[in-house]
């Protein structure tokens, strides 16, 4: 969470345009085979695969239908991280986002304070009404950047919306909690996170690849807050241990129920 913004800009009949920002990161796919870096405190990049993170590309595709469904709108996607980043941006220009920006930095840092300063320093002052997040990055899995960004930004924070509705100046979103789900309505502006469920991410098309080459992107340093949280090392989980054969038919099973008490402790 915490990498890439997208501007969405929409307007309604007879109202005001409305503003929202989509905030993404670039992600490695989940489906590779990790290693641990030389360094002990991250994953080696090499070989891996990179795009935007699930829940990210769900508020991406929720931004995107909004325009589509009022007839007008323009999304700006912001990035943050070191150069390779802006293939993520072209990625999203390519989805049907207008004009991109590069929040260059080296190393994108753990510290979700510190991506999120950047962020807030971004949108301070930008007149967004609605700021949008994935739930969670599938990466860092901390859930903490949207939040401490409505907090930099002084304003409310729905978690975990899997519907999402504005309308004349406010918001209603759903959230899906343990037993059943719950309705929240907000003022705008607002910050909400996006979970699963809501919209599926679309594919680029040829023709919105081509136009991707041709949509303006800017680079400027990003204002990364200080950093107060660093990773001290990194393990894999523990490789499983080999499967055992203990013989076929009933007479096994004493042996069965006694591995299973006394060893695995399950029963």
């Amino acid at each position: 969470m915490g990498g890439t913004i997208f501007l969405v800009n929409f307007f309604t009949m007879g109202a005001a345009p409305v503003k929202i920002a989509v905030c993404i990161k670039r992600v490695p796919e989940m489906d590779g085979a990790f290693k641990i870096a030389a360094s002990g405190t991250a994953v080696d990049e090499t070989g891996l695969k990179w795009d935007i993170s699930d829940f990210d590309g769900y508020a991406v595709e929720a931004a995107l239908q909004m325009t589509e469904k009022l007839g007008a709108g323009e999304v700006h996607v912001i990035s943050l991280g070191p150069d390779v980043v802006q293939e993520t941006l072209r990625k999203a220009l390519s989805m049907g986002c207008a004009r991109a920006t590069h929040l260059k930095c080296d190393v994108v840092p753990f510290d979700p304070f510190a991506i999120a300063s950047a962020l807030a320093a971004e949108l301070q002052g930008g007149g967004y009404d609605l700021v949008m997040f994935g739930k969670m990055s599938i990466d860092s899995a901390n859930g903490a950047v949207g939040l401490m960004v409505a907090d930099l930004l002084g304003m409310p924070m729905v978690h975990g919306c899997s519907k999402l509705d504005i309308a004349a100046g406010a918001g209603t979103a759903r959230r899906e909690i343990e037993g059943g789900g719950e309705l929240v309505r907000f003022s705008l502006p607002a910050v909400v996170s996006i979970d699963e469920g809501i919209a599926r991410p679309r594919y680029p098309s040829l023709k919105g690849i081509m136009a991707a080459k041709k949509k303006p992107m800017d680079v400027k340093p990003a204002q990364l807050g200080p950093v107060r949280l660093t990773v001290q090392k990194m393990d894999l989980p523990a490789a499983r241990a080999a499967g055992r054969i203990l013989g076929e038919g009933a007479a096994v099973v004493p042996e069965l129920v006694r591995l299973l008490q006394q060893e695995a402790k399950v029963i």
